[in-house]
């Protein structure tokens, strides 16, 4: 093989070509740079379609073997790095692989294209990640189910368009987190279900003319099976989209909490406290404390759902089968893997580390109007009615320091009759109200804690 940059003519499929490439051509082409990425999937391909071939009686027992020798050298060699700075000379990982086996690299392209080469190095990678990013959302997961047992009972202001609206623990504001990251985590796994096959054999589109046990190979890569036509083999990039679409699906839940925790870091609020490690300072104001790993958190969430739409772009419209734009795949969903998994590590480090300081809700708050309506509907007057009576009690709360407790007994009297004062002191007590919404999923402490316990079974599946 040549120690040279490829120019075309010395290139694994150059034998066609008399004349050497143009240089801006040859660079612009070039993707190794980024696919080397691939070199352990392409290693670990190769040796079971080495193996393939032995047992097909293609190659003999000498050539297998210096096959298998050659490729566990170089995985060692670009695992330690020592092999990585001669790859730039190639145009993509497979070439390089093939001419680093040397002599022994010859036979080893027999019953195998290109297309369904890289196809099943992206395969296995999209199957690896989708299992690892699922692992990194357990871990965010597990912090968020950390923090909402040690927030106890502890109350907050429920809120709809960023207006208090109802009192509710803290707990199940967290939690309405973990279930959305379980959503993700649920969909990472299925997305690397859906990498789970072999397009090994498919050669580049009509399948190989070699006895080759296709899906034997597909058990020793551990693969769950092989496609059912070769053309969709080598032309499927569903896998990629399924896993870049759960990823910027986990993407946007990172981004509305990291929205969250901005809101919750400002003076306003003061829910939480960020660790030092998780904030950064202002170079001309001494005093700020900004919150810019959640904001961070806000930003790369466009770079996840940008990187998505720009792979549907490119898959969008492609003739069958295989087309060199699929080249343009590999580079999008490497960045969408590696923006994500450090966004989730980051933002379970810092669930993990910050301190939360729930405000509680107080007696008597304005955001007790819906428990004093739910009153009078269970006393039979119609909800409409109810809301009305309950509305004209707040616009006059609004007038006497915004709290049901400077109304005195005759001005709730003069409103309903229902509004007796033993009545009036349970409903005004924001614990008792939490309590009452005990329906599944709600807010009731003992609803909390069932979704808690709820939430450490869901992690063991």
């Amino acid at each position: 093989m040549p120690d040279r940059p490829e120019d075309g003519r010395s290139a694994i499929w150059g034998g066609r070509f008399a004349q050497p490439q143009d240089p801006r051509f040859l660079a612009y082409g070039r993707s190794v740079q980024w696919d080397a990425r691939l070199a352990p999937q392409d290693i670990r391909g190769s040796l079971a379609h080495a193996q393939a071939l032995h047992d097909a009686g293609v190659i003999d027992d000498a050539q297998a073997q210096a096959l298998r020798d050659g490729l566990e050298a170089i995985a060692r060699s670009l695992s330690s790095g020592e092999g990585l700075h001669t790859l730039p000379q190639d145009e993509d990982v497979h070439g390089a692989i093939e001419r680093l086996l040397g002599p022994a690299g010859e036979y080893l392209h027999a019953g195998r294209s290109r297309n369904d080469q890289v196809a099943l190095d992206f395969h296995l990678f999209c199957k690896e990640s989708g299992e690892q990013l699922a692992g990194a959302v357990r871990e965010l997961q597990t912090a968020i189910l950390r923090q909402a047992e040690a927030a106890g009972d502890a109350l907050v202001p429920g809120m709809t368009h960023l207006q208090e609206a109802q009192p509710v623990l803290f707990a199940h504001h967290l939690m309405a987190y973990f279930w959305m990251f379980e959503r993700d985590r649920r969909r990472m796994l299925w997305a690397a279900a859906q990498a789970d096959r072999s397009p090994l054999g498919a050669g580049a589109l009509a399948g190989t003319g070699l006895p080759l046990d296709t899906m034997a190979t597909a058990k020793r890569l551990e693969l769950a099976g092989i496609y059912e036509n070769s053309i969709d083999a080598v032309s499927d990039r569903d896998f990629a989209l399924d896993l870049g679409h759960a990823a910027a699906l986990c993407a946007l839940h990172l981004s509305r909490l990291g929205e969250e925790i901005v809101l919750w870091a400002s003076r306003p609020f003061g829910w939480i406290q960020l660790p030092d490690a998780f904030a950064s300072g202002s170079s001309m104001m001494p005093q700020k404390k900004n919150p810019d790993a959640a904001e961070l958190l806000r930003g790369r969430a466009g770079r996840v759902v940008g990187r998505l739409v720009g792979l549907m772009l490119v898959l969008k419209g492609l003739p069958l089968a295989y087309v060199r734009d699929l080249q343009e795949d590999k580079e999008a969903l490497f960045e969408i893997v590696d923006t994500l998994r450090e966004g989730v590590l980051l933002s379970a480090a810092l669930i993990d580390a910050a301190q939360f300081t729930p405000p509680g809700v107080p007696q008597g708050d304005l955001m007790l109007a819906t428990e004093i309506a739910d009153h009078l509907v269970r006393q039979g007057v119609p909800f409409r009615q109810a809301h009305r009576l309950v509305g004209q009690a707040v616009r006059l709360a609004t007038t006497q320091g915004g709290s049901f407790l400077n109304l005195s007994e005759a001005e709730w009297l003069a409103i309903s009759p229902h509004f007796t004062a033993p009545a009036l002191a349970e409903l005004l007590d924001p614990l008792r109200a939490v309590a009452r919404r005990a329906v599944p999923g709600g807010t009731a402490p003992q609803r909390v804690r069932e979704q808690i316990a709820q939430g450490h079974l869901a992690l063991q599946g």
